[in-house]
Parts: structure tokens; sequence; C-alpha cells
């Protein structure tokens, strides 16, 4: 494995101050007690059924969700810098959305081009002069970050459609606290557990004014076959709401309305894990049925709020990704907090050429694709595979933007053979309303395999598998800093943006 920053032991190889708890309570510890905790955990995942779906083979895969006791901890210092960063990128992300969807500002501005908008796949004209309530876009959204260094982040992609991950970052710290609780008070840890009573609150809050004080809010999954039906039902539960799907629904009187035992209730927020292009068969796909039939129609007129908003996947774009700085600047007037990955546009003549003699080296993606699909990562393609890549960057350079591999960080996992790194990627989630900015302290930390993995990114000396590694996931923990209260910035809606 080559030198990577190891945030347990830093670049000295001295133990750093954040896990300092946890090694001392580790050294204390019996291997067999630990191995056996490992198992019996592994144990409820299963039984519990804490599972995700893996597609791209010729059958979709079904595994469990892996575990592991080792937790990545993140000093207060560190957790505060990251939540300004990140607090300061969802709001220019949601500027970003209402501007293209009404002034265009930044294109007027010249600082994005027309076309990278408008022709964008997930631009959606239906969203066009459309203000959704409370000015909010991206209700709920996960930024993956990578470190490589002491205090050095990237980020790697903005989720801004429907980011998954959170119920197993939540079951993950369910089962420590049950198996491991006084870990948790000898490193005062911040805690995620009311992570569903917040959602719950910051959906409510961005209910049409006609809602009243308790709207009533559902969760519309594609059904048991999606790869995250797990966390819709984990979600609604644990909200205390309803999970729907496309055919519960229907719309009455101008309103969206779900079939109960009493007939049909009217639903004001809609937390949907349906993709837009199956959202409603009436304006988008005709052969969908896992939508609502008419629901865009009621969207517009303001009788419900849709949750992510329809539209926001130009926001993730990974096109769109590489102006993030500048977007950044221009709806804050800040320097972003949060760096982005060096990145070449193929859509540029001279960045095409670059990447084309770099390909062997380089991490080239599809602008459109997520989940590490349609990718190339250079150092470990064949001959073959980069010679096709080749041919279909010039057939459609646009398509594509390519970025350098990263040395990433590693984290410790239990193994056999007792502590033994992994790279790790980090997930945090936002929720945005009216009342504010909440980020979760801490998030959904993806642990590579072997040889290391990340979302979307190649690792140094490694492959890219996707998200879910072998390290275990939803392990990060954040300590508290004394002279920070929390994580709550004020939302004024999207800002005027500065030239």
């Amino acid at each position: 494995m080559a030198e990577c920053f190891d945030e347990m032991w830093g670049d000295a190889g001295g133990l750093r101050a954040p896990y300092r708890g946890f090694h001392d309570w580790f050294a204390e510890e019996d291997p067999k007690r630990l191995r056996a905790k490992q198992r019996e955990a592994e144990e409820i995942f299963r039984l519990t059924g804490i599972t995700f779906n893996v597609y791209g083979r010729a059958e979709a895969e079904e595994r469990l969700i892996p575990f592991d006791i080792v937790p990545r901890i993140m000093s207060g210092t560190e957790w505060h810098r990251l939540s300004r960063g990140i607090e300061q990128r969802v709001r220019a992300i949601n500027a970003f959305l209402h501007d293209i969807y009404h002034n265009q500002e930044i294109v007027k501005a010249g600082r994005i081009p027309q076309e990278m908008i408008t022709r964008n796949d997930a631009f959606l004209p239906h969203m066009i002069g459309v203000a959704p309530p409370g000015g909010v876009y991206t209700h709920i959204v996960g930024i993956d970050l990578v470190c490589t260094g002491e205090g050095e982040f990237y980020v790697l992609e903005d989720n801004a459609r429907t980011p998954s991950g959170v119920s197993y970052m939540l079951e993950n710290r369910e089962t420590m606290l049950q198996m491991f609780p006084e870990l948790f008070s000898r490193n005062r840890v911040q805690p995620v557990q009311n992570y569903p009573a917040n959602l719950r609150r910051s959906l409510a809050a961005c209910a049409p004014p006609a809602a009243g004080v308790d709207p009533v809010v559902a969760v519309l999954t594609p059904g048991i076959f999606n790869s995250a039906y797990f966390e819709h039902a984990f979600l609604a539960d644990q909200m205390g709401v309803e999970l729907v799907e496309g055919h519960d629904l229907r719309v009455v009187d101008g309103r969206v309305a779900m079939r109960t035992t009493c007939g049909y209730k009217a639903i004001d927020v809609l937390y949907r894990r349906v993709d837009d292009e199956f959202l409603d068969p009436l304006n988008f796909n005709p052969e969908s049925q896992l939508g609502v039939p008419g629901i865009m129609d009621v969207y517009r007129t303001g009788g419900i709020t849709i949750a992510n908003a329809p539209g926001t996947g130009i926001a993730d774009d990974k096109a769109i990704y590489s102006y993030m700085p500048e977007i950044v600047e221009f709806y804050t007037g800040e320097r972003p907090l949060l760096q982005n990955v060096p990145t070449w546009r193929c859509s540029d003549p001279d960045s095409l050429a670059y990447v084309l003699d770099n390909l062997a080296d380089l991490v080239v993606k599809e602008v459109h694709g997520s989940g590490g699909y349609g990718m190339l990562v250079g150092p470990t393609a064949s001959k073959k595979d980069i010679a096709a890549f080749r041919r279909k960057l010039k057939a459609r350079p646009g398509n594509y933007i390519a970025q350098p591999t990263l040395s990433l960080s590693t984290v410790p996992i239990f193994s056999r053979m007792g502590l033994t790194p992994r790279h790790v990627d980090l997930r945090p989630y936002v929720l945005v309303s009216p009342e504010g900015i909440r980020i979760t302290p801490g998030g959904a930390d993806a642990g590579g395999a072997e040889e290391g993995i990340a979302r979307g990114q190649l690792l140094s000396g490694g492959r890219h598998q996707g998200h879910m590694g072998a390290g275990g996931l939803g392990r990060c923990w954040a300590r508290p800093r004394m002279e920070f209260s929390g994580c709550i910035a004020c939302w004024s809606g999207p800002r005027t943006p500065r030239a």
C-alpha cells in the first residue's frame, strides 16, 4: 500500500489526540471478546436485514452491510471546520438551483456557459419559474469527502438528488451503543440518533403554507426491489410516517392523496426516493409505474412539497461539479472553504488533448454517471480498456470529465491481524429547511477493501468497487468543540448572486 495519511497515527507515527481514548480502551480489551462482539453485531445486521444490492452484474447481488468496531474519530475542531465548509457549499447549491430555474444570473455574468445548463440532461424545464416552499430545493444533501492529509479534505461529489446511506450510519451507531456503551462516554461523541426526528421536523417545516401546524409527511419508495429499500422503510418507520409506492397515490381535487383504510388522505410533503424520470408519467416517462400521474401539476401550483425538488440533479452533475468553486464564490461572495478535486472538462479541446495523452494516469467519469459506473480508472485499466475508452472520449468528449488519482487517508479496521489500515471516504448528511441548515455530526464512513476504494474515485494503489467496502460503514464519530454550540446555521433562502 502506498504511503497515505494515517488518521490514527498521523504522519509522524504518533497517536493522534482524537484516538487516545479509543486506543487506551482497545489496549485493555481481550481480542477474543472483541471478535465475539463483532460476530454478534454482524448477526444482528443479518437478522435485521441490513443489506444493500450491488448491480452491474448479470443479477443483483445482495450483501450484508459491513460492520467494524473501530470508529473513525474526528476532533471537534476538525469537524467544525468541515461543517462550515459543508454549510457554505449547501447554501451555494440551493442558490444556484433557484437561479438557473429563474433569472440565470450566473450565466449572464459569464461564470457558466448557457449550454452547460440548458443542454444538461439533468436540467428540468418543468421547474422554470417554480419556487419551492421556503426556497428550499435540496432538503437532504450528502456531501462526499475524502481526506489526503492532516486537515486536507476534498469534495468528491455533491449528492443533491436522493442521497442514501444514512440508515446504515444510524444502525451502526445503535449497534455500537449496545455493544460498547463505555466507549461513547469515554470519547464524548456527538449523537446522531435524533436524525429521523430532525428529518421529519425539517420536512414538515418545508410544507406548503396551507398545510397547517401538523403537515402530513410520507416517503415514496420504488418498492422492495430497490437497492435502498431497507433505508426507505427504516426512515419511514423511525419518523412515524407512511411508506408509500406510486400505486398508493393519486391526485384528488388538486391534491396528492394516499390510499388508507378510511379512504384517501392528502399529503403535504413527499420525501421521494424515486428519480425525476419516473416521478410523473404524465410529464416525464410515460411508461413509469413508480410515480404519480399529475403530481408535477400539483407541485407547480403549490399543493405539495417534493423533497428533494425535481430538477436538483443538475447540482450533482459532474460537469457542474467542476464549476463549484465559481458557484460558491458567486452566490456567497466568499472563497470556498472546501476544495474540489482538480478537474479537466473534456468538452474543452485543450483539456481533452491532455486527458487523451494521460489516460493511463487519470480517473475519467461520465458527467451524468453515479456509483462508479461508466468510469475509467487509468492506473488499473488494461490497454484494451484504455483504447476503448479513448474512442468513447473522442466520439463524445462533452460526456466526460477527468481527475487525478488521490492518495487517500486510512483508518484502522479490526481484522484477524489486529488493527489494519483501510482507505475511507465520508458522507455527512445535511438537512435544509426555513428553520436552518442542520449537519449530522459524523456521517456514513465507507471503508475500503484491502486495496482501498472510494465512491467514484481511485485510491492510491487501489481499485474502485463502489461505496460499500469491506471495512465498515457509518462509523465516523465527531467529538464536540467546546466553543462551538452546534451545527445549525440560519437559512434565509437563496441569496442574491454577487458579480
